[in-house]
């Protein structure tokens, strides 16, 4: 079959990889056209546009780019009704894939949404938009099945991907001895900066985290950088602040490190489920917290919290998001007994996300559907 799939930002990437790699195993007549990252390309996409000329952070850039983004959502009708596609697969991305889920469903393809947009969080309204334009929903938040159902969605809960993930990365990390040779570290324990994968968020987080730099001389500090961006954005950012770059090795970052500073997003819950001790961030423009700020319903940012209904790791927002609280909060996290806290409140997390083999599940239940589908329009 041919599947057209439409990711925006590296986490949906990530997933979307996964997904195609078990659509491979089910359908090895599989083609695949797509707007998306590296991981997608290494699974055999052919990419339209890559996912670092997609990313627009906060209400200010929307606006910026809306020339852009319609140039964008305008190209993506013509390539779907040139490729014929058996079905279009969107990644979260709500703002571009629901205007496609729209246009996709009037043309007669069959549209399923894999990674929910935030809807129970803000814009519950495009629920509506879904109900009439999405054939079916995979989402991967427990709480999420419930939500869906309640506004009559057909949807299924198939755990979170980032379980496969996780488990198929264990055996490819390097040995903490390896790790520190590949990059010239000494033995002191690791601090892991993850100051986001768009360039408005390292530019946001990035001059911040570093500034603990000083004040931890017993530590390392190590910044995960994000495949899109140029290494000169960190540069010109750290100067000569004694820290290292590491690029594509999120995972054997967060394996070796003592504890984490992470920008609010889909890390906050890697982090938690490679045990590492984190501090969550976020900064954005004025403009857009202030926006935010009126139409955010949840009561926290991060995964973690939002799945366990609680606050579990601090939270640092906008203002909150300084020098002084950030030393405060890191100091918490480097204490036993926090960690110790921490640790146990992460197990409770990865009880709540199911087993593991949910990118397995969703394409099984996707080829199924789509078999229905089929079979009922042959019979008609």
């Amino acid at each position: 079959m041919k599947y057209y799939i439409i990711a925006g930002e590296a986490s949906g990437d990530l997933h979307a990889s996964n997904l195609m790699a078990a659509l491979k195993k089910h359908d090895p007549a599989a083609e695949f056209r797509a707007w998306g990252g590296d991981l997608m390309k290494e699974q055999g996409a052919t990419l339209v546009r890559h996912i670092s000329e997609l990313a627009f952070m906060g209400f200010g850039e929307v606006l910026a780019n809306l020339r852009t983004i319609f140039r964008n959502i305008a190209l993506c009708k013509k390539d779907i009704s040139d490729y014929n596609p058996d079905v279009v697969i969107l990644v979260d991305y709500p703002g571009f894939n629901l205007r496609i889920a729209k246009f996709a469903h009037r043309q007669h393809f069959p549209v399923f949404y894999y990674i929910s947009p935030q809807l129970w969080a803000w814009k519950k309204g495009r629920v509506k938009t879904i109900r009439r334009f999405v054939d079916r929903m995979f989402v991967i938040l427990p709480f999420e099945k419930d939500f869906y159902q309640k506004y009559g969605v057909r949807v299924d809960f198939v755990g979170h991907p980032l379980l496969d993930a996780l488990a198929g990365e264990r055996e490819k990390l390097l040995s903490p001895e390896t790790f520190r040779m590949q990059y010239h570290l000494d033995e002191r324990p690791v601090i892991a900066l993850l100051p986001g994968s768009r360039k408005q968020e390292v530019n946001k987080m990035l001059p911040v985290m570093i500034k603990l730099i000083p004040r931890y001389p017993q530590y390392q500090f190590l910044i995960v950088k994000a495949p899109s961006l140029p290494v000169e954005l960190y540069r010109k950012i750290t100067g000569d602040v004694g820290v290292k770059l590491v690029e594509g090795n999120t995972h054997d970052v967060l394996d070796k490190a003592f504890a984490a500073l992470v920008t609010s997003g889909t890390a906050t819950l890697e982090t938690a489920l490679m045990k590492v001790p984190e501090v969550v961030c976020y900064k954005g423009s004025n403009f857009s917290y202030q926006i935010a700020k009126r139409v955010v319903k949840v009561k926290f940012i991060s995964l973690v919290n939002l799945i366990m209904g609680r606050k579990i790791v601090e939270e640092l927002i906008q203002g909150e998001m300084n020098e002084k609280r950030l030393a405060e909060e890191l100091e918490k996290i480097l204490d036993e007994d926090v960690r110790s806290e921490m640790m146990a409140n992460y197990r409770g997390l990865a009880g709540k996300l199911g087993n593991s083999g949910a990118s397995d599940r969703a394409a099984r239940l996707m080829l199924t559907y789509l078999d229905n589908t089929r079979n009922t329009e042959q019979k008609i």
